[in-house]
């Protein structure tokens, strides 16, 4: 008998779907709040990192330094960005030195939009208790852990 003779195929014993599943669990939970402020999931997690440049930008804040930070390729990055950008959150400009790379900066109205982030996002929060936020943190640390191992 092999180790995977034991290995069970049942829906209910995959990390995998237990992740998948709690992960649009979460974004639907988020979805009343991005409602709000006129984002998708996704622009939005291009937002908390334009925010996080803000405050300690990055030597080169490029679409490819975001693609690396979000894990996304610039195929999925170039239209989400040229929607923020249309939207007038986002500015996208291209270097002098080498039209290939897109330089990113945050528009005054995207500074201004983080604002409103904070006492929504407070708001959600606001659902959980205390033991529950001190779980997600343990959880979300082991997930870091797990990015970490499977992206060496």
């Amino acid at each position: 008998m092999t180790a995977f003779d034991s290995v069970r195929l049942q829906l209910d014993d995959q990390l995998c779907f237990k992740l998948y599943a709690a992960s649009r669990a979460v974004i639907r939970g988020y979805k009343p709040m991005l409602d709000a402020l006129g984002l998708t999931y996704p622009q939005y997690l291009a937002m908390l990192v334009l925010w996080e440049w803000q405050e300690m930008a990055p030597e080169q804040p490029t679409l490819k330094a975001l693609g690396q930070r979000l894990q996304l390729d610039s195929g999925t990055l170039t239209p989400l960005l040229k929607r923020l950008e249309q939207m007038g959150l986002v500015l996208r400009r291209r270097a002098a030195h080498d039209e290939r790379e897109v330089h990113l900066a945050l528009s005054e109205e995207g500074k201004a939009l983080r604002a409103q982030v904070v006492p929504l996002k407070a708001q959600l929060l606001c659902q959980f208790g205390d033991q529950e936020l001190l779980e997600m943190e343990g959880l979300r640390r082991s997930l870091d852990r797990l990015l970490a191992r499977l992206s060496e």
